[in-house]
């Protein structure tokens, strides 16, 4: 044990890898951690996705509109670009399982859904794709994390354009960020998974690192690790810090499945944000973890939610955030007319069932066409 670790940290350290060491099926809900807790499982299960605009329209029928492969829409109108998102694959070869209420997890037949998905994209012939995180399973079995991570990877690399990815809970599980960083193609010296891309002058994308701070995927005795760890004890006093129990309202977030966004990725979104405004570009934020409770369960929440959102309402350039993590979904329009959705997972589509999508972009809305479990919304903005 390093001795700038403290006992009380390592002990969290400890009570985590325990707890996960005897979960035996499936996760959550919304499958972000591993606890056996039955007041958090209750109220993870309970939470029901948000009304979504279109919702129930599904791909196909959205796609009949022709948006998603570059025809022109009956009033006339092409998007400025089309692209696929999916969220929450979660591959392991292990047998499915069940979350502590019984939501079966299909763990092999997520491998099948983003064939599937890649398939259909490169049909539509979108210009890229956008993984939102946990590729992997946290139960997979260490001894084939690499090899997991690597299948699902090359099975992104069927499409014939460029996949971002970022991370998730569950990928931190498996490889530690030295490892996994250079698998997802994000490269950074210092192992920060934040970054940006503009695939048109119009929109800038805006990829957030929602476990920079954070108690897993940072070596033990990392700053950002004992950050978290201090973070957490001030703020949630179970023992099992995956433990909501005794939390209230927003509080819940305070999980050591969740993470937050540092200092120095704060002060990076602030200057990408004046540049996209002087730039007179319109941005997308995409975070693992959900930014607003309107959209998502509190237990799913970015740890520092409010501080970023109180810095991406100062500009007026933001009008969207996409987000998974919760793996029933949800959708929202915030106080200030941000838009909010979180997508459906794909690890908990039966067999025969997907949960990908494919969005249109416009000078003043963005169209999300799902596929079964994924809702189609229409999000509209000044």
């Amino acid at each position: 044990m390093n001795p700038k670790v403290s006992q009380s940290s390592s002990s969290l350290i400890n009570t985590f890898q325990f707890q996960k060491g005897r979960a035996t099926e499936g996760g959550t809900a919304i499958d972000v951690g591993f606890f056996d807790n039955k007041e958090t499982h209750f109220l993870i299960e309970k939470h029901r996705r948000r009304s979504l605009g279109f919702f129930g329209l599904g791909f196909f029928s959205c796609c009949s509109m022709g948006y998603a492969n570059g025809i022109v829409n009956a009033q006339g109108r092409q998007p400025l670009v089309s692209f696929g998102v999916i969220s929450d694959v979660q591959y392991a070869d292990i047998p499915d399982g069940r979350s502590f209420l019984g939501v079966p997890r299909y763990y092999r037949h997520s491998l099948l859904v983003l064939q599937r998905a890649v398939k259909k994209w490169n049909e539509q012939q979108l210009k890229f794709v956008i993984n939102f995180g946990d590729t992997v399973d946290g139960f997979c079995p260490k001894d084939q994390s690499l090899t997991a991570v690597d299948k699902i990877v090359n099975e992104f690399s069927i499409f014939n354009g460029p996949v971002y990815h970022m991370i998730g809970n569950h990928c931190l599980y498996n490889l530690p960020r030295e490892k996994l960083l250079p698998i997802l193609n994000i490269h950074n010296r210092e192992c920060r998974a934040y970054y940006e891309f503009s695939p048109i002058p119009e929109y800038r994308f805006l990829v957030l690192d929602g476990y920079d701070i954070s108690a897993i995927g940072w070596p033990m005795d990392h700053p950002n690790t004992l950050k978290a760890l201090n973070f957490l004890k001030e703020r949630n006093p179970n023992s099992d810090k995956n433990s909501p129990n005794g939390l209230l309202g927003l509080d819940r977030r305070f999980l050591m499945f969740n993470g937050g966004v540092g200092k120095e990725q704060m002060e990076w979104l602030d200057r990408v944000l004046q540049d996209a405004t002087k730039a007179d570009q319109k941005v997308i934020i995409c975070c693992h973890l959900p930014l607003d409770p309107g959209a998502s369960s509190n237990e799913a929440l970015l740890w520092n939610h409010e501080e970023v959102m109180d810095l991406i309402h100062h500009y007026k350039c933001v009008k969207v955030c996409i987000a998974g993590h919760d793996h029933k979904g949800g959708y929202c329009v915030d106080s200030h007319g941000v838009h909010h959705r979180v997508l459906e997972a794909a690890l908990e589509c039966p067999p025969s069932t997907n949960s990908f999508g494919s969005i249109d972009l416009f000078h003043d809305r963005l169209l999300l066409c799902g596929t079964d479990r994924m809702g189609t919304t229409e999000m509209v903005f000044s």
